[in-house]
């Protein structure tokens, strides 16, 4: 099934009639900007700033039916510019009136703001007015709030996401501490976030406190932590690497206050990690497609709320495809007279979800059978390189999940095998 842009941007310019009041809204952190315009874009009345609150939208409320009374319209839509989430109160307020809400992406905003003055001049009074514009021809999109659980896990991943950079933060700065005052504890323990190291850290903080210890001591004081200690053999390059370490060896006091605070900070944040997952794993068993999707092999639950925090609902889209635009994978060229451009990706879409899809198909060619012979039959026969052929598993992968979303059936493997 083909999708074709024109028709849906004349659906978009019909479903505005001479009925209808446009307005156009500049959205801020405090103070809102709103304008009017009919379906021809001839301004009407002049422009309001209201304040983002219930009195501020109460003002809104009061401005669009005075407007309409006056110009004898039946019908109202309201365009907005989502800048950040400052738009998310008013939509959710517009919703409960109900009154109609669209957006327009606020790279058109930019690149349109000179159609009525032909200058470059650009602030919030302007801005609403181009907005208003902009949906009088079409140049906007539906708003789909998603329902309570999709909005749930929405925030839960976005909350991970952030501690997880901090952990990568903290982790880096034991590195960095490793590195100045026992460099040699990274050719003991290759990875400094095993349990093994840690323990290691966290009882013996410096290595002043290894030099004259026994093997048996170091194993003693793994114990203390750890319900298996490490090896014997591990005990002994300790020792030996932090008897011959080239280290800073002044400031043993101020280096070990330093670990301390950072290895607490780091078990804090792997607890909020564990409180997280037991959270996203509630919130999933509320999403009915969540058993069906967990039949693909490489694909957990932390990859499904994250797949469903920015997608929302999948069984809502008629095609992979519209997915894929959604991410920005969808392919365009620049071509002219006789010259062809190369097709790429438009990156013209959500980063997050377009990350998402990337690395769940970089992590299916190793572990996922089918999608392997897919990724070797691009490579070998169609010869592709190794990163289009990734791209062009992504959209497989789409066009999978939202089959199985619609449909409702579980992942059959016979309709991905490459074909003999």
């Amino acid at each position: 099934m083909k999708f074709k842009q024109s028709a849906k941007q004349n659906q978009r310019i019909e479903r505005i009639t001479s009925h209808h009041l446009i307005i156009g809204i500049d959205i801020a952190k405090f103070t809102h900007v709103a304008r009017a315009t009919d379906y021809r874009g001839i301004e009407r009345g002049t422009y309001l700033t209201f304040s983002n609150d219930l009195e501020g939208y109460a003002r809104l409320y009061q401005w669009m039916q005075d407007l309409m009374a006056q110009f004898n319209k039946t019908d109202v839509i309201f365009g907005v510019e989502p800048t950040g989430h400052y738009w998310f109160n008013l939509a959710l307020w517009l919703q409960e009136k109900p009154l109609e809400l669209v957006l327009v992406n606020p790279l058109h905003v930019k690149r349109n703001k000179e159609n009525r003055d032909n200058s470059p001049t650009k602030n919030d009074v302007k801005d609403a007015l181009v907005i208003a514009d902009m949906v009088k021809n079409g140049y906007y999109s539906d708003v789909y709030l998603h329902a309570e659980p999709y909005r749930a896990l929405r925030q839960i991943v976005t909350t991970r996401d952030f501690i997880t950079k901090q952990v990568s933060s903290v982790v880096n700065q034991i590195y960095r501490w490793t590195d100045i005052y026992f460099p040699e504890f990274q050719q003991v323990f290759k990875d400094i976030t095993s349990k093994t190291a840690l323990a290691t850290l966290a009882e013996f903080a410096h290595p002043s406190d290894l030099r004259h210890l026994a093997v048996q001591d170091v194993i003693a004081g793994w114990k203390k932590r750890l319900k298996r200690a490490g090896s014997r053999k591990a005990a002994v390059a300790l020792i030996h690497a932090a008897q011959q370490t080239v280290g800073t060896p002044d400031l043993v006091e101020e280096a070990k206050i330093s670990l301390s605070l950072l290895l607490q900070q780091l078990q804090m944040y792997n607890d909020q990690l564990d409180q997280l997952k037991e959270k996203i794993s509630q919130l999933l068993q509320c999403i009915p497609t969540v058993k069906i999707l967990r039949t693909v092999k490489g694909i957990n639950d932390i990859t499904l709320a994250a797949l469903y925090s920015e997608a929302g609902d999948l069984s809502r889209f008629s095609h992979g495809n519209q997915l894929l635009r959604l991410a920005g994978l969808h392919l365009s060229e620049n071509s002219s007279g006789t010259y062809k451009g190369e097709a790429k990706i438009t990156k013209r879409g959500r980063p997050r979800l377009r990350k998402l899809l990337f690395m769940t198909v970089l992590h299916m060619v190793s572990v996922h059978p089918e999608f392997r012979a897919l990724h070797q039959y691009n490579k070998q026969i169609k010869k592709m390189n190794g990163m289009k052929s990734i791209m062009k598993l992504c959209g497989k992968l789409a066009r999978i999940l939202v089959a199985m979303a619609r449909t409702d059936s579980d992942y059959d493997e016979n309709k991905v095998r490459v074909a003999a």
